[in-house]
């Protein structure tokens, strides 16, 4: 497309930071890597700031890294419609929104960016057509694992600076010492990010009995006050430093995008959370466990297990077996200590497993990516 096309993404922010931390890589993608111009409308600054720095609490109107951010409220303030116009997660446009674009005369794209989900129906619905009573056609988009879905998002170097970073101890020092911290000689090195889970008690018993010593690096999040259970406390903050058995506990403070990215390439093995930091450990490379959003009538389960479906395909039938029960105790909330010990017997094959669950994921595709070339398709051959 030789013209810029012009973006609207809308973002709702819910309890946490997955969907903002999608559409927000998503819009600096768009405009980094492919030319575009992006309008992101976010209901919540105050989120927003945390996840970019610098940013204005209560700016109607501001820029960061190309990307134009609108503060969307109640009163729509009115604006001409994008080429493309994506509600994310399920997110309400605005009526006034919705009316310039059946008025505009134009072809406008209309997407609705579904959550992440593996399930098998996923492939079947993905870029189906749902006529709007307006007249206008809106577009199910679902992000994947699996050819004839939507992808991952990933930015196009994102692979090229992880193997560099993980390939130069140097810059792992350099990031560790960012938060005063030094690895201890031939501990192994996690990071724990998740939602209130009684299953973490039973895994920082099992890692503080570990023969191996472990050093846990805990982002600020909900996930702090089992962990402060765990050593006795009432709470914990950013900057403590906590030493039981063989297990070091430090408490990082709420980071960046960039930052996390680098936190999760630092360990060698990344419990996560939702969907945002569950995407960005698997572009890690290594073995991780994934705190599943739980649902009304345990719905998580079936996206819980239709992951995991797909993901152990070439594992052994031990290590399969071993993987599978540590995530169940995981998201259960019981078991986790003798789950975890019971997985440490296939490390080696999980971790060579999660590299090429990586490079698979790579040859998908991205998220970006086919949204343009899915623009293209749509506009048909005269936009070439």
């Amino acid at each position: 497309m030789s013209v810029k096309t012009s973006w609207d993404i809308f973002c709702v922010v819910v309890d946490n930071y997955g969907d903002i931390g999608v559409t927000w890589r998503l819009a600096r993608q768009l405009v980094a890597e492919h030319g575009q111009r992006v309008r992101l409308w976010v209901d919540d600054l105050d989120t927003f700031a945390r996840l970019c720095p610098g940013s204005s609490t209560t700016a109607d109107q501001q820029w960061h890294e190309g990307v134009e951010v609108r503060h969307w409220t109640p009163d729509w303030p009115g604006a001409e419609p994008a080429d493309v116009v994506i509600e994310a997660f399920a997110c309400q446009l605005p009526d006034a929104y919705i009316k310039e674009m059946a008025g505009s005369g134009r072809r406008i794209l209309w997407l609705n960016l579904e959550y992440l989900s593996a399930e098998d129906w996923v492939v079947g619905c993905h870029a189906l057509p749902s006529m709007q009573p307006d007249g206008l056609q809106k577009y199910f988009f679902f992000p994947g694992f699996e050819q004839g879905t939507g992808g991952l998002i990933r930015e196009g170097d994102l692979l090229a600076r992880r193997e560099a970073f993980q390939a130069n101890p140097v810059l792992r020092e350099a990031f560790l010492q960012s938060f005063d911290l030094t690895a201890p000689a031939g501990a192994r090195l996690l990071s724990l990010f998740a939602y209130e889970n009684r299953a973490v008690a039973g895994w920082l018993d099992a890692l503080a009995a570990d023969a191996r010593p472990s050093q846990l690096l805990v982002p600020e999040g909900r996930v702090l006050g089992d962990v402060a259970g765990w050593l006795g406390l009432e709470q914990l903050r950013a900057g403590d430093r906590h030493a039981r058995g063989a297990l070091q506990i430090a408490v990082l403070p709420f980071m960046t995008q960039n930052q996390y990215d680098m936190l999760l390439w630092c360990c060698e093995f990344n419990a996560v959370r939702g969907e945002e930091s569950f995407i960005r450990a698997q572009w890690a490379g290594r073995p991780l466990v994934w705190h599943i959003y739980p649902q009304d009538e345990d719905a998580h389960w079936d996206k819980l297990n239709a992951y995991l479906d797909l993901y152990v395909r070439d594992l052994s039938p031990q290590a399969e077996v071993a993987l599978r029960e540590f995530w169940r105790a995981w998201n259960e909330g019981t078991g986790s200590g003798k789950a975890w010990t019971a997985m440490l017997e296939h490390e080696a094959e999980l971790q060579a497993h999660a590299d090429r669950w990586t490079h698979k994921q790579v040859a998908n595709g991205d998220l970006a990516g086919k949204l343009v070339l899915f623009y293209a398709d749509w506009l048909g051959p005269a936009s070439v």
